[in-house]
């Protein structure tokens, strides 16, 4: 990859936008050819001590921003590097009318892996990245395995009984793309109109409500996720994600390919259950799967168990 900006060089000044960035610390824009304008979030000072700088990628919806990584970048914020990126598409990243696609996302961890490292001797940093988002991280992390440490993967998709048929049927451009459903989203007459009604604040706790499975969610982040959704260009990213485009039918290979270190968590409660699959990665050696009693935001509902149990996990990378 090619920056046309690194982390060295990259404007800090503030983007003129409409909506507060989604996590406190230094805004870092990267202009890459591939992606356009992503925005990182965090401090390039190196950090205390041998621990290495830690990315966190969040996960892909109609709201996804960094806010979803919160509880982690606010803990780590002052312990070590700790960063965060709004993929393309989403939050302060460019969000232009293009093609979103696995390509797409993994191209833009690859520039700020690449960005990171600049800023922090270039050995590898650690990953840990949310739901669709861990599809994107791992096949970044196959593609460059010597830029990264260790991958934690929460609630990841790919592990469900529907990702297994798809694999099986895979061909194509290897996603699970419905051109004509993301034809029928965006034909102008209602292509915002129905976006706004699908993320009223209604329908946005609705959908959280489905993603703690309790009636309970993080209030901040659905009013985050109300203004994220209420900017220009919001709906061109999601309706590649529900058209299917950002679904990778390999992703079960590419988790079984890992070679680094790999921490899996889920939960138990709510829409993102499933996780049938886990059974063809639980038996490798750089594996280790926790469960917690949540829904798929566990760094959310229990992040104290969340962190401790996250920090042995990277306890034990130190001693290898």
């Amino acid at each position: 990859m090619q920056q046309t900006s690194s982390m060295a060089n990259a404007s800090n000044f503030p983007r003129t936008a409409a909506m507060p960035a989604p996590l406190p610390g230094r805004r870092i824009e990267l202009a890459d050819r591939h992606t356009g304008q992503i925005v990182l979030y965090g401090e390039p000072a190196t950090s205390s001590g041998a621990t290495p700088p830690l990315l966190l990628v969040h996960s892909v919806n109609a709201a996804a921003t960094a806010y979803e990584m919160k509880p982690l970048f606010e803990h780590y914020h002052g312990q070590r590097a700790v960063y965060a990126l709004d993929l393309p598409g989403f939050g302060l990243s460019d969000r232009s009318d293009r093609k979103y696609a696995p390509r797409l996302m993994t191209d833009a961890i690859h520039a700020a892996v690449d960005a990171i490292r600049q800023a922090h001797g270039d050995g590898p940093i650690d990953i840990a990245a949310l739901s669709l988002g861990c599809e994107f991280a791992a096949r970044a992390a196959t593609e460059t395995p010597n830029a990264v440490r260790s991958l934690t993967l929460i609630s990841p998709t790919g592990f469900d009984r529907r990702s297994a048929q798809a694999a099986a049927k895979a061909g194509g451009d290897g996603t699970r793309a419905m051109p004509w459903l993301h034809g029928l989203l965006s034909v102008p007459l209602w292509k915002r109109g129905f976006f706004s009604a699908l993320t009223s604040r209604a329908s946005i706790r609705f959908f959280l409500q489905k993603t703690w499975g309790a009636k309970d969610i993080d209030e901040g982040l659905l009013e985050y996720d109300y203004i994220t959704t209420h900017q220009s260009g919001a709906e061109n990213a999601p309706y590649y994600f529900v058209s299917g485009y950002l679904f990778s039918t390999d992703a079960m290979k590419l988790y079984q390919s890992l070679s680094m270190p790999v921490w899996m968590s889920h939960g138990v409660r709510g829409d993102f259950v499933d996780y049938e699959q886990k059974v063809k990665v639980e038996g490798l050696p750089n594996w280790k799967i926790s469960v917690f009693p949540t829904g798929a935001m566990p760094h959310f509902e229990r992040p104290t168990e969340f962190v401790a149990q996250y920090e042995k996990f990277l306890n034990g990378l130190a001693a290898r």
